[in-house]
């Protein structure tokens, strides 16, 4: 899986932005997603010198309960919105799409964005489930600018 990922980022196919990360960048970025994809309690953590964003909820999440702004900050990390989007509570500082905290966006334009892509961003619909669609529309429209 980790090959397969590091083959889409050398050579990204539209909507994939070219250049988002490279050399040893791009290895630990497959290895995550591979070891994380579908799986939100993998246990990997990014190995970065970015502060950690505090959050009165809980960091895990279980299909039977627990917070939705924390299900859909899970998302955000895994899914990789952060490598394009900045977003303060995330901590992530993505350049390629359009900076949150300034857009603000809705609940209902954050989950149509995720599911239809647009621009350079691809569709999240059938790599997401409906909940982590609306989980992490819910988590970026409450958060997101604040």
């Amino acid at each position: 899986m980790a090959d397969v990922v590091r083959g889409q980022i050398a050579y990204p196919e539209k909507p994939m932005p070219a250049n988002l990360v490279d050399g040893s960048d791009a290895d630990d970025v497959a290895v995550y997603i591979a070891l994380c994809a579908a799986n939100p309690t993998c246990g990997v953590k990014a190995s970065t010198t970015t502060p950690a964003a505090t959050t009165t909820a809980p960091t895990t999440t279980t299909s039977g309960g627990g917070s939705p702004t924390a299900l859909g900050k899970q998302v955000f990390a895994s899914a990789g919105c952060g490598g394009c989007h900045t977003l303060k509570d995330a901590g992530s500082s993505g350049n390629v799409g359009p900076n949150l905290d300034q857009l603000k966006p809705s609940l209902a334009r954050v989950a149509h964005q995720v599911e239809v892509g647009g621009g350079p961003m691809p569709a999240f619909k059938g790599q997401l489930t409906p909940a982590q669609i609306q989980a992490v529309a819910a988590y970026v429209s409450s958060v997101a600018g604040k």
